[in-house]
């Protein structure tokens, strides 16, 4: 089972993606993992990258790509995988496309969690968090007892940075650009499978494993 999984941020894509490693036993594949492993053993593809990130620069398409080449030949992938990340651009698509044909594989399928911009808003900014204790709370679906305080410890609860309107605003505008072409580009190969991330996580990853289908 080899997958590629798309879905913006705030889409529940790090829930659904342990449960698909979990139910068809595929390792889940992150560039970032990547990145930090190939950086922190210092490969040469690792020390490359540094540079990059070093100056404050994006990663090259072609080390990205090796990268993931060099990740997806290792044992544990040899019955399938979720792509996670990956990939970010049609270039990337392709280039993996001619990586699978080379070695008489095919991509399973493209699973894109698909949820509208306004429903991540609420979802995502509505967010908060006690910097104390860490525990979690939502102003509409999980409130605290006592507004604004923390139900553990009493602390007062804030809302992250990255949680604030402008910013996410901003994360699922990049995602939109960078994704769509994406989407178009599995789309035309017959190889895209969109699933409805609005329903509950379970319903979702029902709906996930009906269309991988039951067979591990």
């Amino acid at each position: 089972m080899k997958i590629v999984l798309l879905g913006p941020p705030g889409a529940g894509k790090g829930t659904q993606a342990k449960s698909i490693s979990n139910r068809y036993s595929i390792p889940h594949i992150s560039t970032g993992d990547i990145f930090r492993k190939n950086i922190s053993e210092n490969t040469p593809l690792g020390i490359e990258a540094k540079k990059y990130i070093n100056d404050g620069q994006l990663v090259p398409d072609d080390v990205t790509i090796n990268m993931v080449k060099d990740r997806l030949q290792q044992e544990d992938c040899k019955n399938g995988y979720l792509l996670d990340g990956f990939p970010r651009t049609v270039h990337q698509a392709e280039a993996l496309q001619l990586f699978l044909q080379d070695r008489g594989e095919s991509l399973d399928t493209s699973l894109c969690i698909d949820v509208p911009k306004e429903f991540i808003l609420e979802r995502m900014t509505g967010r908060r968090v006690c910097p104390s204790c860490g525990a979690s709370y939502h102003v509409k679906f999980n409130p605290p007892i006592v507004a604004s305080k923390c139900d553990v410890c009493g602390s007062d609860i804030i809302q992250r940075k990255d949680d604030a309107d402008e910013t996410v605003r901003e994360r699922l505008d990049v995602y939109e650009r960078q994704t769509q072409p994406l989407i178009d580009f599995y789309s035309s190969k017959d190889l895209l499978s969109v699933v409805d991330g609005t329903k509950a996580i379970n319903e979702v990853f029902e709906s996930i494993c009906r269309i991988l289908g039951s067979d591990k």
